[in-house]
């Protein structure tokens, strides 16, 4: 083969029947060579010096290229550390922009591209036997009668899950399938989401990601996938190797699944750090492509990333090209791969304009400025350990945000004391204090109480201490601040009395989500009564601690969120996407009315009571919340009308309903409606 000019758009390698153009951005490199290896990766068969750059972008054209070419790149310059450069042609870089990555990182030495005894020095060691590299892809896929099912805000319920996690031991999913996005897309995966009544789908990391070094040294693995190397390829693990797909097919049949049942894909994305991290992190392919372009260095001390993700380094989205790889990743996994949305982890450092957050930085301007991803769900994790890292309810309009406030409250005033019932209220009515500003509706808060970081809901009531042993870090990782309770008890429990107290308070925590005004967010496996035995930082447990085991779920959980969530779906002020105003119609109805349990609207007093543990939120008129976080029944008085019950956190309650009154058991839920 002859490398022929090519040109330097679209970048990557783009196969286009005829060959494959390769286009590479380098604006300190002065020299770069294009290897080929063969189908394992191993073997360097072949290597082109792409002569030609046109604005910093290094290019060539190899006709008769086939898909599937294995290849990546030695790139040519300074290595000097102390001018942000480190350049080292003795390593094979993959290309940030692969759309198949082949290979696996393994910690050898031979993958960091200084000296380990003198890293000043730059290691002459080559790497190409054991190097990540890309593979040209072709994309065609047949979407047929495909169509996204586009379900507006105000009707979302996001479902946050684990490709491996949700079915390693589902009973139902064939075990050769089993962790992988065709066990994700099994029809009895899909029966049980569609019978709990979720519309999206969140899923942890699916972007290709690397095992932390540390980790492998001792003897984990990153679970969680919030290592990303490959922006553009699919994690290979998810795959479940079947004859006749790849990873990127059979992901793509994932998502096409989900939409025929009218369920949301949305990935949850890392554009704040790569998987290089820090200094002393290895070589694989930014960090020797151009490093000082792509990373945040320190000023004064560009031989040292900025560090406010706490993974060693910073992606730079204040570089134009940097900012056009986070975008065409993002069109990337719209356009070719039908995914409906976001959620961007650690979101503020994306937009940090001079190391501060600006709701009007480049990366936002050039998302609401898209006319593809401007229509896509954009949900934000509105936090980083920056200075000022902290930005909930200061995203742009058309963003959704995380809302650590809900959760902190909830899990305060269902498990301990000192929560006044006028925080609850302002959490329960989708923060507006945060929110209720500059033309920013209800559903731009995600109100939960358990995410994959953290406790999940059974352990939040089976645990007052975090136990991370299995981490291999002594206990110290994970957060010690985690506003749980285990009910008398810690761990499991044979105790008749702590495990019903235990449900009631998982049951009404879930309600409460799942009825406030908001976009709610549950977590897989909450569902079930899925324990992670105790460990709130689970990241690097690829086992039972994270594995949904659908055989042990509580019997009637899911068929209770199911319930939850068709009552949500059912009440016209949950879905309307307008604020509440508590104001009586001409009818004397009002949207919604916060009432105490004799039945009178709540006072000044009444709403500071940090002893008051028991309200009612009637919505519309229609709808009847009683809320019973107090030790002990409550007597509550009905407001005036016909009211049966519709659904009780502690099974059957109808004997506790009469025309005027309703017990509500302690910690509990009670919802009536009128008849």
């Amino acid at each position: 083969m002859k490398l022929e000019e090519g040109t330097p758009y679209p970048l990557g390698a783009t196969f286009d029947g005829d060959g494959v153009n390769f286009a590479l951005f380098s604006e300190y490199a002065t020299r770069v060579e294009l290897c080929l290896f063969d189908a394992s990766g191993v073997n360097e068969a072949a290597r082109f010096e792409l002569t030609e750059c046109s604005n910093s972008i290094w290019h060539g054209y190899l006709p008769d290229a086939p898909a599937g070419l294995v290849y990546g790149y030695r790139v040519h310059g300074p290595y000097a550390p102390q001018q942000g450069h480190r350049f080292n042609p003795n390593k094979v870089l993959l290309d940030p922009y692969a759309r198949a990555i082949v290979g696996e990182f393994t910690n050898d030495p031979r993958s960091f591209g200084y000296q380990e005894d003198q890293p000043a020095l730059l290691d002459p060691i080559d790497n190409a036997a054991i190097a990540l590299k890309g593979k040209v892809v072709a994309e065609l896929y047949d979407w047929g009668s495909e169509k996204a099912p586009r379900i507006p805000w105000v009707e979302t319920v996001v479902y946050e899950a684990h490709v491996r996690g949700m079915t390693m031991l589902h009973p139902d999913v064939p075990e050769d399938i089993r962790g992988s996005y065709a066990g994700l897309a099994h029809p009895a995966v899909l029966a049980h989401l569609k019978k709990i009544g979720i519309t999206a789908i969140e899923l942890l990391p699916v972007h290709f990601f690397i095992d932390e070094s540390h980790l492998l040294r001792q003897g984990l693995s990153n679970y969680w996938g919030y290592n990303s190397l490959g922006f553009f390829a699919p994690e290979t693990h998810y795959w479940s190797g079947r004859e006749g797909t790849t990873p990127l097919s059979e992901f793509r049949d994932m998502v096409k699944a989900l939409h025929a049942v009218g369920i949301e894909v949305l990935l949850d994305v890392v554009f704040n750090h790569t998987a290089e991290s820090s200094d002393m992190g290895p070589t694989l392919s930014w960090r020797g492509i151009d490093n000082a372009n792509y990373y945040v260095l320190r000023t004064g001390q560009l031989d040292q990333y900025e560090n406010w993700t706490g993974c060693g380094n910073v992606l730079n989205l204040s570089h134009p090209r940097v900012l056009q790889m986070v975008m065409d990743s993002l069109r990337y996994w719209v356009s070719q791969c039908h995914v409906d949305g976001f959620r961007f982890d650690l979101a503020p450092i994306l937009g940090r304009v001079d190391h501060h957050f600006s709701p009007q930085a480049p990366f936002f301007i050039a998302i609401q400025q898209d006319p593809l991803l401007s229509g896509v769900k954009l949900i934000a994790e509105p936090w980083d350990i920056g200075n000022g890292g902290y930005q909930l309810g200061h995203f742009p309009n058309g963003w959704v945000e995380w809302s650590d406030q809900f959760r902190d409250v909830m899990r305060k005033f269902w498990l301990h004391d000192g929560v006044h019932r006028a925080l609850f209220a302002q959490r329960f009515a989708a923060s507006s204090d945060s929110f209720h500003r500059q033309g920013r509706r209800p559903v731009s808060v995600v109100n939960f109480i358990c995410a994959h970081d953290g406790f999940n809901l059974r352990d939040m009531v089976s645990y007052n201490h975090k136990h991370n042993q299995a981490n291999k870090e002594h206990n110290r990782d994970g957060h010690n601040h985690n506003l749980s309770w285990n009910c008398g008890e810690e761990g499991p429990s044979k105790d008749a009395g702590v495990n019903i107290l235990r449900l009631r308070s998982l049951k009404a925590m879930l309600a409460t989500v799942l009825l406030a005004q908001g976009t709610p967010m549950f977590l897989a496996g909450d569902e079930l009564g899925h324990t992670q035995q105790g460990n709130n930082n689970a990241y690097c447990q690829d086992n039972e601690i994270n594995w949904l085991n659908w055989e042990k779920a509580e019997p009637g959980l899911a068929e209770y969120v199911g319930e939850l969530i068709a009552i949500r779906k059912s009440c016209a002020v949950l879905i309307s996407g307008r604020w509440w105003t508590g104001i009586h119609d001409e009818w004397g109805r009002a949207d919604v009315e916060w009432l105490n349990p004799s039945g009178a609207p709540l006072h000044s007093h009444d709403w500071q009571d940090a002893g008051g543990r028991a309200m009612m939120i009637q919505l519309d008129g229609r709808l009847l919340i009683m809320i019973n976080a107090s030790a002990h029944q409550v007597h509550f008085r009905l407001p005036a009308g016909m009211w049966c019950l519709r659904l009780a956190s502690t099974g059957d309650a109808e004997s506790a309903i009469n025309p005027h009154d309703c017990r509500v058991a302690a910690r509990s839920v009670t919802i009536l409606e009128s008849s």
